[in-house]
Parts: C-alpha cells; sequence; structure tokens
C-alpha cells in the first residue's frame, strides 16, 4: 500500500510529506520511501500558527483549522493518483495532557481533493484513552529502526525533544518521551531577534555560556518527573526563562545548551545504556546542537532527518488500515489502541 504521511511539527515551520510503500504486518513491515517533499509556511500563515500557540480569538482558530487543510491539499496535490490513503498529524496548537490536546488542519480537504480516506485525530484518540496524546510514533520507530541486539534511541529535535528508545526489536523494551525543549526557544529567540537559522547558528557558534542561566533553566520540575509525560510549546516560552541573557550570542548558545544538557539529563535518569542516537527533526541541521549533543551521546543524524516524522504517521496510517494496532500504551501512558478517525471522501 502506498501512503502519504502528513507532518507538522511544534517547530511550526511548514509541512513534511513523504509517500512511502508498505508491506506486511508487525513485527516485520517493510517499508520503501518513494518522495519526500518539504513545504514550508508562507510567513503569514506561520505567523497565524504560532498566534493560535499563544492564544488566539474562536474565529482566527475557526479560519486557520481550515486555511491549514487548503495548505495541506496545496502541498500534497502533486502525490495525487500514487497514494492510495493519506495520514495527516495535523498542526498541534494545545497540549496540556491528560485534559486536551489540539491540532488544526481540516483533514476533509485533503480526502475531497485527493479522493483517498484520510486518517487523522491519533492524538485525540490517544487522550481519549488514557495516553497523554504523545509520543505517537514510538511503535512505527521500534518497526522502522529496530535491529536486532542494538539498544537504539530515535531522537526527534524539533521544537520539542523527544526520544524512543527499545532492544532490537522487542516492544517489551519501549520506552519513549519528551524530554523538554527541542529548538522552540532558539527559533523564538531568532524570530526576536529577526534573524534567519543560518545567522543565528553561526552567532550561536560564537556564543558562550551563561551558567547561572543555564543552571537555573535546568531546574525546572518538568526534567525531574518521571516518563510517560510530554509537553509542549505552552511550556516553553522565553517570557517563563526571564531574565534572559542580554548578549544574542551567549542568549542563543545558553538555549542550545539547555536543549542538549536536558536531553543528556533525560538519557542519565530514564533511559538504559544505548548503542546509538539516531538524531531527526529540523533540529538535527543545526551543527551547534548537535556538536553539543555529541559531547555526552553516540549520535548518528539520519540521512534525511525531516523524513522520519512523516514516514512514521505514514506507518500509523498503514497499520490503521490493517486493522492492527498502532500505538502503544507503555509510549504514551495509556492502552495499547488502533489510534486514528477516517475521513473518506465521498
Amino acid at each position: 500500500m502506498k501512503v502519504l504521511g502528513v507532518m507538522s511539527g511544534t517547530s511550526a515551520d511548514g509541512v513534511d510529506l513523504v509517500l512511502a510503500e508498505f508491506s506486511g504486518r508487525p513485527p516485520d513491515v517493510a517499508h520503501r520511501v518513494l518522495a519526500h517533499l518539504e513545504v514550508p509556511y508562507p510567513e503569514g500563515l506561520r505567523r497565524r500558527v504560532l498566534r493560535a500557540m499563544r492564544g488566539a480569538k474562536t474565529r482566527e482558530i475557526a479560519l486557520l483549522h481550515h486555511d491549514l487543510g487548503r495548505f495541506y491539499l496545496e502541498a500534497a496535490i502533486a502525490f495525487k493518483g500514487q497514494a492510495e490513503l493519506v495520514a495527516l498529524s495535523g498542526q498541534t496548537v494545545w497540549h496540556e495532557p491528560p485534559r486536551a490536546t489540539f491540532q488544526l488542519g481540516e483533514a476533509s480537504h485533503l480526502a475531497l481533493g485527493l479522493g483517498v480516506p484520510v486518517v487523522h485525530g491519533f492524538r485525540a484518540m490517544d487522550l481519549a484513552a488514557g495516553g497523554q496524546g504523545a509520543p505517537l510514533v514510538a511503535y512505527p520507530d521500534l518497526l522502522l529502526f529496530g535491529q536486532d541486539g542494538v539498544r537504539t534511541a530515535v531522537h526527534n529535535l524539533g521544537g520539542i525533544s523527544n526520544l524512543t528508545y527499545f532492544r532490537g526489536k522487542d516492544p517489551s523494551t519501549l520506552l519513549a518521551f519528551d524530554t523538554g525543549p527541542g529548538v522552540c526557544l532558539f527559533d523564538e529567540a531568532l524570530e526576536r531577534l529577526g534573524l534567519p537559522l543560518d545567522e543565528g547558528v553561526a552567532l550561536a557558534e560564537k556564543g558562550t555560556l551563561d551558567l547561572d542561566a543555564l543552571s537555573r533553566w535546568l531546574n525546572h520540575p518538568y526534567f525531574a518527573l518521571p516518563p510517560p509525560k510530554t509537553t509542549g510549546r505552552e511550556v516553553w516560552r522565553l517570557d517563563a526563562l526571564a531574565p534572559l541573557p542580554l548578549e544574542p550570542p551567549t542568549l542563543l548558545k545558553t538555549l542550545l545548551a539547555l536543549t542538549a544538557r536536558s536531553v543528556h539529563l533525560a538519557y542519565q535518569r530514564f533511559v538504559p545504556r544505548v548503542d546509538r542516537v539516531l538524531l531527526a527533526g529540523g533540529g538535527a541541521r543545526n551543527r551547534v546542537l548537535v556538536s553539543l549533543l555529541a559531547e555526552n551521546l553516540p549520535v548518528q543524524v539520519l540521512e534525511n532527518p525531516k523524513v522520519r516524522e512523516p514516514l512514521a504517521f505514514a506507518l500509523l496510517g498503514y497499520l490503521h488500515a490493517l486493522g492492527e494496532v498502532n500505538v502503544l500504551g507503555r509510549a504514551t501512558g495509556g492502552k495499547d489502541i488502533r489510534a486514528g478517525q477516517v475521513v473518506a471522501p465521498g
């Protein structure tokens, strides 16, 4: 089956689409990536997404929900006639487990525009089943990257940082949780400073650590919470870290160090010995962050770090179509369920 995975992460930088072909059933699922497309949000749309994360009005939310659905369709139209199924993650704009999780992007636009069923609502169903609504891709990670005899962590550096750990291909060893901020704080600082990503990374390379600020930030109670746990941009905002270092190079370097140190602490406190840490997500392209992580962890950057999440969502959709469990409760804190809702083209 050819499935199109459509993924918008907490970095709110756009949408990644992966067309993949799957065959077989768990634990032996074969896959082949056929195409990957990365489409950034237009600046106006991104501003609206970020505003929704910070508390927009009802009308703004309603309009954005459908405008995102139309944007997803525009990005996906190149795959019309190729995909037999679409798996849509949606754009998370509020995540407050166990009470609520909320994603935007109306799936009906994709279903009607591409003429195929769309599986969506994965987070909401897991939350209803007693889970945190995330991390959803732990089981797909195991099926995609598990190797006999190898202790693996797949680590995503999106807006929020999260990991999946497993030994070989054994689901009973699965551990998954959000470690804390990924690049959301760094991105917010770039936005405030009016800097593009490349300039911000170069500036961070020249910066020195503010050890007092870093020590203060690492005392955040989230880091000591045991898994299962998830978090979001509601918690990790620059305003919550005040006072901030004044010099931009120092601020940027220290924000990246916060991500790296909190990741390292998570492995120290909660993760068994690991043989390899596969880095994915947009933050895996940040050479300063990767260098800081490599000081303490056996990191390997995936060949295309932006493929992992949309590929994992495509696999969630494939498993749903087979009638198989696709979300494991040991990762999210809920039950083992077949998560997702389907919108048919008519």
